[in-house]
């Protein structure tokens, strides 16, 4: 990494931390008056740009604008030089993919494929391949292991070259943990130090990664956030990331939680609170005395969720509590030492004095005493319910939300017979219970608290009830440890809830099938079924294709809705079931005190865990080891129908070509608000029947073998299949109907990937119509890739999530805003029209507003301005070279 300053404000300085002397650009320096005025977050950005001032990237002009602090500041394109990179497998498969793909290019262009490398560390984490094939058995993990290895033996071979073959780039290997727990427990430092012909120098560790999570690190005062995988690849390629410095809303934490209260509980209130607020493309940034009293673990689960409240990021400056953690997960005395001088020195310390001068653009504030247990779903993070109006709300979502007629909502008027078993399953019945996630497995308090509930309720003799499929995944293997060594490991195993796994498993959608018999009769009834997982993300679709009604809780309420076994038992005050000795058990017979559970924590968690678990992380189990592979520099494409070699770069020119506008357009699909990209782009299973299904049968790949969408993302061919494929995705052209499918120009029914390649044998480009908070969700780079390919070069929306959209920039597709007052509906678009856009070749400009004309089919046509959401000039570079991984190869040429 090259550290360039022009060093105009004067900030560059020396500092001493136990025997070394580092290089530091010092805020503190700046004799600006609104220095004391910018927020903890914001000085991490300022302290970049002071770092990478080169008068290209980052000019004093810049520098002196970010320092006004005035409306045209939150206007500005800065430049933001991420010190590292994480990924994950899903995403990560495909990032290394194109890099070697580009290598290939870059070859074909007689450049040197070596300039193909990494100039900032990498760090991928293979935490998303586990699936919970096998449960309820001591024998679970290693089964589920097995069949991981064997499911996808190709991509880690291909991981295993990239190790090899590229430089700065680490691998992680299966069975370790959820990357951001990893990276919360180990690979985080708070203050990263480089050594440079120069010397050692230290500022604030940063980092973008593949998965939206990535914002967990903020818990631990690391600025991050998730970006897509093509962003990335552009970061570890030594381009800076072009933002517009961001707003931060200021939250206050007042108080204290009460008893019986998680922190699992106060992130489903703070991410209602800033979904209604609406913080979009801004950081948040926690403040006030009832920090105090929080704990580092409960603020990585409330910086986790900052995707799933809207927040590029939920940053917790760094204090005692960062100090405390540091040491307690084995960091080295040196490193916690420099991040005390150096925050201190620098004007990082969080300070309730410091906090008063903050500048946020807007504020709220939370009394922690006021926080109730509650859960969030059916269907989405932000619609919290709280616990003891859980079943109600349940019963009414039957209705409203799940058209289900009011006198059929009991489990008795839908209880459908569950074969070779005794029992009946019916709506609102809890078919999975996981405890998953890197949001609530990275949190000691609610993973232990979970186990004293299992062991309360063993020793009052209940059981889950049959219908439940229980897994316990955790982010790391320290989490076993200690819950071993506490004693309540045994109890989880007891009633079900054994180690399947070190990985994202349910959360993600690998939540596994169904036992066949609890299948069928789901299908039989159409029954609405329930999961309850500690996970942050619920979307339809993705948990499981059999269940409906997702439900996010902690660790403890999913152990207890397990016992349960039905939404539409009020857990709050009726019976989860009988005891050994016949009475009714109630939640509050079973539920630990905070005390207990803070005693039994503090009584287990050793930084002797974290040591060994990480003292040989990189190196893998023996399955692993096992795995051969080659040294080349460029990849040698085998058959493979995980691992192909994708057609970007096809035919691609020294130069890009020029702008044009977009003609006779047809429409692919019109959908709704709230489109996810795994609405766009499902992780999850793949039906025999669809367009992935028959490629990966006609390559001789058995249904069984299919695996799933997020492990094939090394093959366009099945993914270009699979984009817009979700099972519950609702394309308005077609009224009623779930799935992927459109009318093609015939007024046909067809899959959506039919009528794209049909499209493009005439040469017919592609429009999508959507509504507002278009590709909320994962940082999902094929919901970009995917649209590319299917042909379609602008999504019109009402609005967009800020990843996909910098993600469709980056695939060169044109992201396009409705104005205020004008939607889809207002327009009464169809499907049918064909569309024309204009101004893009006339030299269009980030933010321009541009002519859109729909034709009818009667011929009449209508004129109106949308606004390219292309928003900087960085951005409009990309889409001019056809995307973001054309234009940094023709740079490096």
């Amino acid at each position: 990494m090259h550290i360039q300053s022009n060093d105009s404000f004067k900030t560059k300085g020396s500092l001493k931390s136990g025997d070394r002397d580092y290089t530091i650009f010092n805020l503190q320096k700046i004799s600006h008056p609104n220095i004391r005025r910018l927020p903890v977050s914001l000085k991490v950005l300022l302290e970049n740009l002071l770092r990478h001032e080169d008068g290209l990237h980052v000019t004093a002009e810049d520098i002196q604008a970010f320092l006004n602090l005035d409306k045209a500041t939150f206007t500005r394109e800065i430049s933001f030089f991420p010190a590292r990179v994480l990924m994950q497998d899903f995403t990560g498969v495909p990032a290394v993919v194109d890099l070697a793909a580009m290598r290939d290019a870059m070859a074909s262009l007689q450049g040197d494929p070596k300039k193909i490398n990494p100039l900032v560390p990498v760090d991928l984490v293979i935490d998303h391949s586990v699936m919970v094939d096998s449960f309820g058995t001591p024998q679970a993990f290693d089964e589920n292991v097995k069949m991981e290895f064997q499911r996808n033996h190709e991509r880690y071979v291909f991981l295993k070259w990239g190790q090899k073959a590229f430089q700065n780039f680490k691998v992680v290997p299966p069975g370790t943990g959820i990357c951001h727990q990893v990276n919360l427990e180990y690979l985080g430092k708070t203050v990263w130090t480089k050594e440079v012909d120069s010397g050692s120098y230290a500022f604030p560790d940063t980092l973008v990664g593949t998965d939206s999570h990535t914002t967990m690190i903020n818990g631990l005062s690391v600025l991050g956030w998730g970006v897509g995988g093509i962003e990335a690849e552009a970061v570890m390629l030594g381009q800076p990331l072009s933002m517009l410095v961001p707003e931060v809303i200021g939250f206050k934490i007042e108080g204290k939680l009460s008893e019986g209260v998680t922190a699992t509980d106060l992130v489903l209130v703070i991410t209602q609170m800033l979904r209604k607020k609406g913080v979009v493309g801004k950081f948040v940034e926690f403040y006030g005395h009832g920090l105090a009293s929080m704990s580092l673990a409960d603020r990585a689960t409330i910086a986790n969720m900052a995707p799933e409240y809207g927040a590029t990021c939920g940053f917790f400056p760094v204090d005692d509590e960062t100090l405390k953690y540091l040491r307690l997960s084995g960091r080295d005395s040196a490193t916690v030492a420099l991040v005390e001088k150096y925050a201190k020195e620098t004007g990082l310390w969080r300070s309730e004095e410091s906090e008063k001068h903050y500048l946020y653009q807007d504020t709220l504030s939370l009394d922690l005493s006021q926080v109730e247990p509650a859960l969030a779903g059916p269907k989405r993070p932000q619609d919290r319910v709280v616990l003891k109006k859980a079943a109600q709300d349940f019963n009414q979502q039957l209705v409203s939300g799940f058209q289900i007629l009011a006198e059929k909502t009991s489990k008795d008027s839908s209880a459908v017979s569950v074969d070779g078993s005794n029992y009946s399953l019916g709506h609102g019945d809890v078919v999975i219970a996981a405890i998953t996630s890197c949001t609530n497995t990275s949190n000691p308090s609610v993973m232990i608290g979970a186990g004293l509930v299992a062991k309360k309720a063993v020793e009052k003799g209940l059981k889950v009830k049959p219908w439940v499929k229980t897994s316990l995944a955790p982010g790391s293997q320290v989490v076993t440890d200690y819950l071993e060594k506490s004693g309540v490991q045994k109890y989880l195993d007891q009633i079900g809830f054994n180690l399947v796994g070190y990985g994202c498993t349910t959360c993600i959608g690998n939540s596994g099938p169904l036992p066949q018999p609890i299948a069928n009769a789901v299908e039989r009834g159409n029954l609405v079924v329930a999961s309850v997982l500690s996970g942050n993300r619920n979307f339809e679709g993705r948990i499981n294709p059999h269940v409906k009604a997702n439900y996010l809780a902690s660790p403890m309420l999913v152990v207890a809705h397990a016992l349960a076994g039905s939404m539409q038992i009020d857990i709050t005050k009726d019976s989860l079931g009988k005891g050994a000795d016949g009475n009714d058990v109630y939640l509050k017979d079973i539920w630990p005190s905070t005390l207990e559970i803070q005693e039994l924590v503090n009584k287990t968690v050793e930084t002797k865990m974290f040591d060994s678990r990480y003292g040989n992380v990189f190196d893998g189990t023996e399955d692993w080891k096992k795995i051969e592979t080659t040294t080349s520099q460029t990849y040698s494409w085998d058959e493979s129908t995980y691992i192909k070699n994708p057609p970007y770069f096809k035919g691609m020119q020294k130069q890009p070509g020029s702008m044009s506008n977009i003609k006779s357009a047809r429409i692919l699909a019109v959908l709704g608000d709230s489109i996810t990209t795994d609405h766009i782009s499902p992780a999850g299973s793949i039906k025999k029947d669809s367009p992935a299904g028959r490629y990966l049968i006609g390559k001789g790949v058995d249904p069984v073998d299919f695996n799933s969408y997020g492990a094939r993302r090394g093959n366009d061919e099945v993914m270009v299949r699979g984009t817009f494929a979700n099972i519950r995705i609702k394309n308005e052209m077609l009224h009623g109907v779930e799935g992927g499918l459109t009318k093609d120009s015939s007024g046909e029914v067809v899959s959506i990937y039919d009528a794209a390649m049909k499209y493009q044998k005439e040469n017919t480009p592609l429009v999508v119509v959507a509504g507002k908070e278009y590709g909320t969700g994962s940082s999902r780079d094929w919901a970009a890739k995917g649209t590319r390919l299917l042909g379609v070069k602008a999504v019109i929306a009402e609005s967009f999530e800020r990843i996909h959209r910098s993600n469709l920039i980056g695939m060169g597709v044109l992201p396009l805003q409705f104005h205020s007052g004008v939607d889809r509906k207002s327009l009464k678009i169809d499907g049918t029209e064909t569309i024309d856009l204009v101004g893009i070749e006339e030299g269009m400009q980030a933010q321009q507003d541009l002519k859109l004309v729909i034709t009818n089919k009667d011929g009449h046509k209508h004129e109106i301005k949308v606004r390219s959401r292309i928003d900087t000039a960085v951005e409009l570079e990309y889409y001019k070279n056809g995307g973001i991984l054309h234009y940094v190869l023709r740079k490096l040429m």
